[in-house]
This record gives structure tokens, C-alpha cells and sequence, in this order.
């Protein structure tokens, strides 16, 4: 991962901060690119292992088509009402498809850690829901971009 954050390395955030926040944050918002080269953006949620950004998403949605096309993706995770408040990160690169699609629960070693930061951030416990209808993306950046007016 990249950190090529040339302006405001004041308000950028330390790697400890990064972690506790994507840690701690609930939605983000993927952006993808569709054929004609229009952006598509939507919110998901997600789970972060330190170096990698989990998407669980539909298997039959726009976004997943888009990827399976052009796998770029950027993805905003930001929060703050007031100026003095913002702060957020932006993880850029290509996403890959892990796992089966959709996913059944069929044991995957690489699904482990995700599955274990998802289940505990969403629904309080360690057993993944499958409903059939959801399969893994992840990101593994090769940019971030991060902010926190907070420091200003």
C-alpha cells in the first residue's frame, strides 16, 4: 500500500489512526466505472484485516458487474459534521473476487480473518450469515489518501 499523500500531511492520518478507524467505521462508499465509463457509486459495508479492505457485496448488483469488467475501485470511508470534524480515508487499486460466488460457507482459509472482523462489527457474535446472495471483494490498496481536520 501507498501512502503518496503529498499535500496535508498535517491532517493525515498515523497508520495506528488508520487502523482504529476503518476498524471502527460502519459504511463506505465503492466507486466503480461502468462500460461507457460513467462512475457508479454506492455504499456497503465492510471489514478492514490491516492491509486489506473487505466489500461483501451482491453478487446480482450493478457494482458487481462493474468490477467483474473493470476491477478498479475507490472507496470513501468518512465521517464529521462541522469543518473541524472531517475526516476520512480514500483506498484505491484493484478489487479481486475471493471466495464462491455467491458465497455457501464452504470453509476458505482466506475468508477466515474477514469473516471474523464482519461478524463481530455487524451482528455482535462469529458466525457469518450466507444468505446466498453475497460473495467477497477485496482491496488491497494501492493508494490511500486520508484526513482528520481534527489535527488543524
Amino acid at each position: 500500500m501507498t501512502t503518496a499523500q503529498r499535500h496535508g500531511r498535517r491532517i493525515m492520518m498515523s497508520p495506528q489512526e488508520l487502523d482504529g478507524y476503518l476498524g471502527e467505521r460502519r459504511t463506505c462508499r465503492v466507486a466503480t466505472i461502468s462500460a461507457d465509463g460513467a462512475p457508479h457509486v454506492s455504499a456497503l459495508w465492510f471489514a478492514w484485516d490491516g492491509s486489506s479492505l473487505w466489500l461483501y457485496s451482491l453478487v446480482r448488483s450493478r457494482r458487481w458487474a462493474q468490477l467483474a469488467a473493470d476491477p478498479r475501485a475507490a472507496v470513501v470511508v468518512d465521517d464529521g459534521e462541522e469543518y473541524g470534524e472531517l475526516r476520512g480515508v480514500e483506498l484505491s487499486g484493484a478489487v479481486e473476487f475471493v471466495g464462491e460466488a455467491p458465497r455457501t460457507g464452504e470453509p476458505r482459509p482466506e475468508l477466515d480473518t474477514p469473516e471474523r472482523l464482519f461478524t463481530a462489527k455487524y451482528f455482535g457474535h462469529d458466525r457469518m450469515p450466507h444468505d446466498g446472495r453475497h460473495a467477497w471483494l477485496r482491496l488491497t490498496p494501492e493508494r490511500v489518501v486520508s484526513w482528520d481536520f481534527r489535527k488543524l
